[in-house]
């Protein structure tokens, strides 16, 4: 069993909240409603994507240890149901980030980015080493970031990696264009 390094795990998703906030900051009215690189969305619809790649963890936390305490085909079955359905969830995914771009807006992003943040920080410290070192079956065609078999500890950490992936398709500006 190795050990899951916790401290560095809450790092990264607070460094990445500090990052929203300093991105949010930044950008202007014309920067938000600009297209960023690589994807269908505005970079408005793009940072709200980024947040709820925090939110969409905070649900799987008890799928995970729901699933990783069940026999192994029943994760591989229900990995292969999602991954069955991954149309119409490429397609919620899209049009959710859409909308919730247009419900939170950047002001309000930052503070739900804020509170589930701290919400996966203070659930990562009641986590067990065991509990931490469980997993399930993922739906791989969901997002590139999930892998065929995923541990506790890697769905605290895919927000981070889902954050600067996204990161690095924004269009902003340097000085933040109104």
């Amino acid at each position: 069993m190795t050990t899951v390094d916790r401290q560095a795990i809450a790092g990264e998703l607070e460094a990445c909240r500090r990052q929203l906030h300093e991105l949010l900051a930044s950008a202007g009215a014309a920067d938000l409603r600009r297209r960023s690189n690589g994807t269908r969305w505005t970079n408005e619809q793009l940072l709200f994507h980024m947040v709820f790649g925090f939110l969409v963890v905070r649900t799987l936390l008890p799928l995970v240890r729901l699933m990783g305490s069940l026999p192994a085909p029943v994760g591989k079955g229900f990995a292969g149901l999602l991954d069955s359905a991954r149309r119409p969830f490429h397609v919620v995914n899209y049009w959710g980030s859409c909308i919730g771009a247009r419900v939170f807006g950047a002001p309000r992003m930052g503070r739900l980015c804020d509170r589930v943040v701290g919400a996966l920080c203070r659930s990562l410290d009641l986590r067990s080493a065991r509990s931490l070192e469980r997993g399930m079956p993922f739906p791989t065609s969901w997002d590139p970031y999930f892998t065929p078999y995923m541990t506790l500890a890697d769905v605290y950490r895919y927000p981070s990696l889902h954050f600067e992936h996204h990161r690095r398709q924004l269009t902003l500006s340097a000085g933040g264009a109104s």
